[in-house]
């Protein structure tokens, strides 16, 4: 069965707080698509913290092709980013940034100790955000003579096809955009027409 589904978040998360031995751990979730983005987030969140001491994070990118980092950032090897990313596969969301910022309470809380209240602190996150799932979707572009004009819509009709761009000009421009899993048999529909030019988009 190929699944063209994937979960991820549209908009921050609220703010959570997790404290444990006085130590307080301050959840963000972020939907991010780039590198960039989680370099953005950070930077907003150590203008709010200034005077935090840790901001420990890890992020997924992608759907097929999946990227991640997990960072401690300070805490001992392993004790904060990859329990925060181990949340993120439990809860299989992609696109996504979590970070926990950390302001120390003066009670030392063991490797152990970290790791649990890194791991509470972004789940909690990700139970306070709002997951969605969306389907991975194949772009075409279809040209065509405006007396196909009817046919081409009557099949984007039956198909539930979405339209996401149109240029009518010289020739008529679509450009559409199908579930992955049809992708294939829509393609050989307009591939099959006279006179109907289909190409793939990345």
């Amino acid at each position: 069965m190929l699944s063209d589904v994937y979960k991820t978040i549209e908009r921050p998360s609220e703010e959570t707080l997790f404290k444990e031995k006085g130590s307080k751990f301050f959840g963000y979730a972020f939907p991010v698509l780039s590198e960039d983005d989680v370099k953005v987030r950070l930077e907003q969140l150590k203008k709010k913290h200034h005077s935090a001491r840790h901001f420990c994070y890890a992020y997924q990118l992608g759907i097929e092709k999946i990227r991640f980092r997990a960072n401690d950032d300070g805490e001992p090897n392993n004790s904060a980013g990859l329990p925060i990313y181990g949340q993120i596969q439990s809860f299989e969301v992609t696109n996504i940034l979590i970070v926990s910022v950390r302001y120390f309470g003066g009670t030392k809380l063991g490797v152990g100790g970290l790791i649990s209240a890194y791991k509470v602190s972004a789940q909690i996150t990700l139970e306070a955000s709002v997951v969605v799932e969306k389907t991975i979707n194949i772009h075409y572009k279809l040209t065509f003579n405006y007396d196909l004009m009817n046919v081409v819509q009557r099949i984007i009709k039956e198909k539930q096809i979405d339209v996401i761009e149109q240029k009518l000009e010289m020739d008529c421009q679509y450009t559409i955009s199908i579930r992955k899993k049809i992708a294939n048999s829509i393609f050989t529909i307009f591939n099959n027409l006279y006179k109907v030019d289909i190409k793939v988009l990345d």
